[in-house]
């Protein structure tokens, strides 16, 4: 072999060892503390008086069959039409059948607009019991609100899903279905499933530029190589979670951001927890608050703090005494 070439190649290596070592010591060093930290300071607003409601723990048996959490953020626009689907669909169903009970929580992540006085409208007309309300202090992320929103859920089972209301919602049915087929595989009360995107891909790629085709693909494949396999749409904001799945992996939450369903589905595979994948209507919602190239960058740096976080030890997934 060539020595220029030789040298060339210990140089690489000697640099590729360098960057990955500072990498995972910066990423050891910045690790934030698990959300769950702030359980106890989650407060619900009434909406005929203002006056803040303990809020209930996600350690507590369930009292409802199915809790709904919307994070929301300046979402005073998109909101309405979301909670108006969600609702109808609710009501109905519990109209045909009398025994189901249902709650949604909106979580206010700090929103600038009036996205608390819309929310506190349908808890108003529907009732506190329903429809409530968390309005935080400052912004938390995506990732933040939904955890803590997670931690003050009353339902056996419980849903995440985004206030754009860009997944249909009767398709709850298909999760819920997903998620029985789970627990009837003798899992015990540990299950997740996950709507999915995944089989409107070629159609979206039609539709997008290259360059955000190649941001979207590079972040399928980041998150395959350093996180989760096994499932081809992790961001998508429909996920369907038994209260025991929702403890588990809620409670040992880092990420903040956009990142955060990652994680979660990161913590679930290594803690053993089934997932589904299943495909749901969706349709792309004006007024997203993703920023392609930025917010595409900051998820994949996320992605490898996340590998690296739990690889050096700052992050672990040590039992709960729950769980012990």
């Amino acid at each position: 072999m060539d020595v220029g070439l030789e040298v060339g190649l210990c140089c690489f290596a000697v640099v590729a060892v360098v960057a990955f070592v500072t990498a995972a010591l910066v990423a050891h060093v910045t690790a934030e503390p698990r959300i769950g930290k702030a359980e106890a300071q989650i407060m619900f607003t009434h909406p005929g008086t203002g006056a803040q409601h303990q809020a209930p723990s996600l350690k507590d048996p369930s009292s409802r069959d199915l809790s709904v959490v919307i994070p929301a953020y300046n979402e005073e626009t998109r909101l309405p039409p979301m909670l108006d689907e969600a609702l109808k669909y609710l009501e109905a169903r519990q109209r045909r059948h009398l025994s189901f009970t249902y709650e949604v929580l909106v979580v206010d992540d700090g929103s600038t607009d009036k996205t608390t006085e819309v929310a506190l409208a349908y808890s108003s007309r529907l009732g506190f019991d329903k429809v409530r309300v968390m309005t935080l202090p400052k912004n938390h992320g995506k990732g933040g609100a939904v955890c803590l929103g997670m931690f003050t859920c009353r339902g056996r089972h419980i849903l995440m899903a985004d206030a754009d209301g860009a997944t249909r919602f009767a398709d709850i049915e298909r999760v819920e279905d997903a998620l029985k087929k789970l627990l009837g595989k003798d899992q015990g009360e540990l299950a997740i499933a996950c709507g999915s995107r995944a089989h409107l891909e070629k159609e979206s790629i039609a539709k997008r530029s290259y360059f955000r085709t190649l941001l979207m693909l590079g972040f399928h494949a980041l998150v395959w190589a350093l996180c989760v396999r096994g499932l081809r749409d992790t961001q998508c904001g429909f996920k369907l979670l038994t209260r025991e799945a929702a403890w588990r992996t809620f409670s040992r939450l880092h990420v903040r951001r956009w990142a955060f369903d990652v994680e979660m589905l990161y913590i679930a595979q290594r803690l053993g927890i089934p997932v589904a994948e299943v495909p749901v209507t969706w349709t792309e919602i004006e007024g997203s608050k993703l920023v392609p190239f930025w917010s595409w960058l900051q998820m994949g740096g996320d992605l490898l703090f996340i590998s690296l976080r739990y690889v050096t030890g700052a992050w672990s997934l040590e039992p709960h005494r729950k769980e012990r």
